[in-house]
């Protein structure tokens, strides 16, 4: 057989799909410890004497070295210059040493605000990873799976991450009450160490992979990063909808998920060691229906459609959270399954769109810089509810052992969130029409 005629490893289905497999189970690993911090939020102030502005900063720290030392666009520029297997491991084992720092400041018996303050420095550190990480995953995905099941499998990598979440989500609170507050992060840093060894595991498929494209393919793949790329990135009028899209909806999903637990317990009265399930639902629902939507934009198109009903969808969620009168837990219920279908929506299209908008080799610093945006909101926004929950929204009765929140002022801030983000879906959606980037076409040559 000629090299023009090879046959490249990622037509075999079988192992393309085995390749996603191993680099979802990294962030399952990753996506589980980052929200088992937030579950264990009434524990931390219950038992450890935080307030909710600390855990707040505690969130806020997300944005840290990501945005403020720009080491996601610094990731991002590795990740296109040393490619995935590097980055890849270097993210892997720094998610493990950030972890371990967190769970070594919440077993020390620190003043509160060292507590605090070591914290917040390992989840900065282990958030450099875990965003390295995912935009190494994605572009993992796109070299896979470029012209077949792109959004599909990236859907299905969504919902493996999502699965950690819910196990957090739902587990970590009860975790923490019964063995100490601070053994679900270890937990979390134990699992991380699986996840490094996976991406090591990929890394020999990696290699496989790349002798197996044809030489034409692989120098086009792999044509160097050039700074003048990261101008061409900012220059695209679409790509900057995209990131402004996933900074306003993502603001208004992940800092809700932070305060979820502690919000099922002060509004809807759910027992402590049950509140976790009712958020846990949300990224279920995930599992079920981003595969599903991922499926049917690679067959049938109108991924801007599909982002607009999510944020449609968002808005509605948040309605519902903020009106008081619907205090009964089965609102909350319906309204987290709503928001699971937005949630599924929304980065089913997002995600494999930008690979319509972005040249491959310049796909390391585009996500890098999506992810760079939403981590503004990632770190900011919590920061705000925590200080808005102390300020505005403390419920207590004078002498109470607990303090008590009413969280209307915060679910109205996330509504905004919803309505600012189903204007950008709108305009991206007109705007692809002018542009024509193919948003509304199938994934699938």
């Amino acid at each position: 057989m000629s090299q023009t005629q090879k046959k490249s490893l990622r037509d075999s289905a079988s192992i393309r799909w085995t390749a996603l497999g191993v680099v979802a189970l990294t962030m399952f690993c990753a996506y589980y410890l980052e929200k088992a911090i937030s579950a264990i939020k009434p524990s931390l102030v219950d038992n450890l004497g935080w307030t909710s502005t600390q855990f707040g900063f505690l969130r806020n720290s997300y944005m840290w070295l990501n945005v403020f030392a720009g080491m996601l666009v610094i990731g991002g520029i590795i990740l296109d210059k040393k490619g995935v297997r590097f980055t890849g491991v270097l993210s892997a084992l720094i998610m493990v040493f950030g972890s371990g720092t967190i769970w070594f400041a919440l077993v020390n018996n620190f003043s509160v605000s060292t507590q605090v303050w070591v914290a917040a420095i390992g989840f900065s550190v282990f958030c450099v990873g875990s965003e390295v990480a995912g935009i190494t995953v994605s572009k993992v995905i796109v070299k896979w799976f470029k012209g077949k099941e792109l959004a599909l499998a990236m859907g299905l990598q969504l919902a493996m991450a999502r699965l950690g979440t819910a196990l957090a989500l739902a587990f970590g609170l009860p975790i923490a009450l019964k063995w100490g507050v601070a053994s679900p992060i270890f937990i979390g840093t134990i699992a991380l160490g699986f996840g490094c060894l996976a991406f090591i595991l990929y890394t020999r498929m990696d290699k496989k992979l790349d002798a197996s494209e044809p030489p034409k393919e692989t120098a086009k793949a792999e044509e160097g990063f050039k700074f003048s790329d990261i101008l061409d990135i900012l220059k695209n009028q679409g790509f900057w909808l995209i990131a402004t899209l996933c900074l306003l909806f993502y603001s208004a999903v992940f800092p809700f998920l932070d305060f979820a637990v502690d919000f099922m317990i002060q509004k809807y009265h759910v027992d402590p060691k049950m509140a976790g399930y009712i958020p846990a639902l949300l990224p279920i629902g995930n599992i079920l229906l981003t595969p599903v939507f991922g499926s049917i934009f690679d067959r049938k198109g109108k991924g801007a459609t599909i982002m607009t009903i999510g944020a449609v969808l968002l808005i509605v969620v948040h309605i519902i959270f903020a009106i008081p009168a619907l205090s009964h837990w089965g609102f909350a219920v319906v309204a987290v399954l709503l928001l699971g279908i937005a949630f599924s929506l929304v980065p089913s299209a997002m995600w494999p769109s930008v690979a319509k908008l972005i040249p491959e080799k310049q796909l390391g610093t585009a996500f890098s810089l999506i992810f760079f945006i939403q981590n503004i909101g990632l770190g900011m926004v919590p920061l705000l509810i925590g200080w808005v929950l102390d300020t505005y929204c403390v419920t207590s009765v004078p002498g109470a052992n607990k303090i008590t929140f009413n969280y209307t002022l915060p679910m109205l801030i996330f509504l905004v969130f919803g309505i600012l983000s189903l204007v950008v879906a709108y305009l991206l959606k007109s705007t692809d029409k002018k542009k024509g980037y193919g948003l509304e076409q199938p994934n699938k040559a």
